[in-house]
């Protein structure tokens, strides 16, 4: 499932939602009714009674579709395999509003993968938001954190919110400017 939809849904169980952007996580009641208005990297955004709510792909069910299985690694991967398998998981990453993954709107500072002693790897990351104050910060670091975790042989993830230097526009790549309409 990718892009924008208005596909009409009802949960089928009770679900912990965030309400966006304001960050806040409350349960949604079985039997509650509105529209996936999108459906990116695993997550969805479901409109409901006014209010916009992002649901994690681990809950997928309860909309009715499938979760997205973890990805594969090759056999004895190196860290480079580990490395990209970690930039493809974060390109699965979404900003509830806007419909593009975090690393082509240019939020991903750094990315580095350290073998561990016992064959595994520690991965940290840095990144940052479009806006300083945006009460989903905390709920973007939470789902780069987790989709990173379930990677083969990363035993450890390691996300940091940062803000130096400041996020602008000219961060993103070209098709994130082309797909939001902010070339210039």
């Amino acid at each position: 499932m990718f892009g924008h939809s208005n596909e009409p849904v009802t949960l089928s169980r009770d679900v912990r939602a965030v309400i966006i952007p304001a960050g806040e996580e409350l349960l949604l009641r079985e039997g509650t009714s509105g529209f996936i208005t999108q459906a990116l990297g695993g997550s969805f955004t479901v409109y409901v009674e006014g209010n916009l709510f992002r649901i994690p792909g681990i809950d997928a069910d309860a909309l009715g579709k499938e979760p997205t299985p973890p990805p594969e690694v090759p056999e004895d991967p190196t860290d480079s395999d580990i490395e990209a398998v970690v930039w493809n998981q974060l390109k699965t990453c979404y900003d509830p509003e806007i419909p593009v993954n975090i690393v082509d709107l240019g939020l991903v500072y750094r990315c580095e993968i350290t073998a561990l002693p016992n064959g595994n790897r520690r991965v940290e990351v840095d990144m940052t938001l479009t806006a300083p104050g945006c009460g989903m910060g905390d709920i973007l670091v939470a789902d780069a954190q987790d989709k990173i975790a379930i990677i083969p042989t990363v035993e450890d993830v390691r996300v940091e919110l940062v803000f130096d230097p400041p996020w602008n526009h000219s961060m993103m790549s070209e098709e994130a400017r082309l797909q939001t309409g902010m070339m210039y």
